[in-house]
């Protein structure tokens, strides 16, 4: 296999397609310690307050403790392992802050604070790899620390906020492995094609992203959209840098690695979700644990009986979950999400004193109004400049944004209970969809048009920003007037 790139235009036109960003600039650096820090102050303020459980908090801090005391979920009442149907991942990670800090209010809230904002972080690294600009980078932090939702959701013990961390730490990854591959076959491309392939090495993104991917199913199933998305997007980005490598049978050569590749990031994120399990393969107390030997009537388990009683477990625990159709008086329908048609009353007390007559507390999980209610004209601007411009990288986005969302479409005919946190994975790149679009809106770096842009870009910018200061009480349960509470329901009964 050779490269058939010979001419000096053709290798310069792939050290241009295929080459490394580099290493990040000092003014990176910069950006996110200021971001990450103004994020990390802003979700610390008031951690424990309220002091008591609200909403899920009420399982998964307890089941946090229940792990650090007994390795599985437990029941204290009847002395029996608990029943559960979310892989246990994300509350041992709840676990580590209780551990550290011991059971209470900002033990069980502080990891997630800290992934929320190493979320934050990680995704301005990977708009940064992306983009090659440190001032869309620091864009799509800001937006994503000024968000209701993501403030909300990294200031209590709830699972979504892991599995979005997961989610981006594998996708930064991926924009690594995708870095690294291309690298290769530059390198191929510059010694003349004469090479049969790019050089072997271990692929140490590539198998990161998998672990990464498996152990954001580890909290959620839902991570499985993003395997089999990444799947896809890792065979792409091989098959593109192989054609501009200038192979000739560029995609009969791609075919059988991508093949193999599938399966074994299958294997690897197979091999990470199980391993999450170690303290119920450990225990013998885990619900379902001694399943077979027990209903065979059998002295003791085989050697393989640990594994057929976990996919017993998940057999039940999917069951449960296609069949889920409890109604709630939150729950919302995917096409509401973005619209914010039904946000989620985490919190609510109205019996604080503030300086008027009539005073309330809430948390309201609701994102920043004017930033979710840019996402569809920014998807709409997406789909439309990756026409125009061919762009892999906007494909990539716009397919990770509507992975977080468009798969829970199919649970509708059921009637499945579901909510709309449930889109937090899709957030950071609805982030970069908003982001790529302005980037698009600022244009060249020289005339009119940079500098119109630049306006509106600091604009929008601004604007969120205000947005979020002015919900930011029903965010964060400030004791406020109650007529102040209703001025900031802005779609009436349905936000209440």
């Amino acid at each position: 296999m050779t490269t058939g790139l010979r001419d000096d235009a053709g290798i310069a036109i792939a050290r241009r397609r295929l080459g490394r960003p580099g290493p990040f600039p000092r003014s990176f650096w910069l950006a996110a310690l200021l971001i990450g820090g103004i994020a990390l102050a802003l979700r610390l303020v008031n951690l424990a307050n309220p002091p008591g459980v609200m909403f899920d908090e009420v399982y998964y801090a307890n089941e946090a403790q229940d792990l650090l005391q007994h390795g599985v979920e437990w029941v204290p009442e009847s002395g029996q392992p608990e029943y559960v149907v979310h892989p246990p991942l994300g509350k041992w990670m709840i676990a580590a802050g209780e551990q550290v800090f011991g059971y209470n209010a900002f033990g069980w809230r502080i990891m997630a604070v800290l992934v929320g904002v190493a979320a934050i972080v990680l995704l301005m690294a990977a708009a940064w790899r992306l983009f090659r600009s440190t001032v869309l980078a620091a864009a799509a932090g800001l937006l994503v620390a000024l968000d209701g939702m993501h403030f909300v959701l990294s200031r209590i013990a709830l699972l979504d906020i892991f599995l979005m961390f997961w989610v981006v730490v594998a996708f930064y990854l991926l924009v690594l492995d995708r870095e690294q591959r291309r690298a290769r076959w530059l390198a191929v491309v510059e010694a003349g094609g004469d090479t049969l392939r790019p050089r072997l090495g271990i692929p140490w993104y590539r198998i990161g992203w998998a672990v990464a991917i498996g152990l954001a199913c580890g909290v959620k199933w839902s991570g499985l959209w993003y395997l089999l998305l990444f799947i896809v997007a890792a065979t792409v980005f091989d098959m593109g840098a192989c054609r501009t490598a200038g192979v000739r049978h560029w995609f009969g050569e791609s075919l059988i690695p991508a093949i193999g590749w599938g399966f074994a990031i299958l294997g690897l994120a197979l091999f990470a979700y199980v391993n999450v399990w170690w303290g119920w393969f450990l225990s013998d107390d885990g619900y379902f644990r001694h399943w077979y030997a027990a209903t065979h009537n059998l002295p003791h388990d085989r050697p393989i009986d640990a594994l057929v009683n976990l996919v017993h477990y998940h057999e039940t625990a999917y069951a449960f979950h296609t069949t889920l159709d409890q109604p709630h008086r939150y729950q919302s329908w995917p096409w509401q999400w973005l619209l914010l048609g039904r946000p989620v009353a985490i919190h609510w007390d109205p019996g604080v004193s503030c300086a008027a007559d009539r005073c309330t507390a809430e948390i309201l999980l609701l994102g920043t109004p004017v930033l979710w209610w840019s996402f569809l004209p920014a998807l709409a601007g997406l789909v439309w400049l990756a026409i125009a411009r061919r762009d892999g990288r906007a494909w990539l986005i716009l397919a990770a944004a509507l992975a977080g969302i468009v798969p829970w479409f199919q649970s509708m005919p059921e009637h499945r209970t579901m909510f709309y946190f449930y889109a937090l994975p899709a957030e950071p790149f609805l982030v970069l969809a908003v982001v790529y679009v302005l980037g698009a809106v600022i244009g060249a770096p020289h005339g009119r048009r940079r500098f119109v842009g630049s306006m509106i870009f600091g604009g929008y910018l601004l604007v969120v920003a205000l947005c979020f200061a002015y919900f930011y009480p029903i965010y964060a349960a400030s004791p406020i007037p109650y007529t102040a509470w209703l001025d900031r329901l802005w779609l009436g009964n349905r936000w209440v």
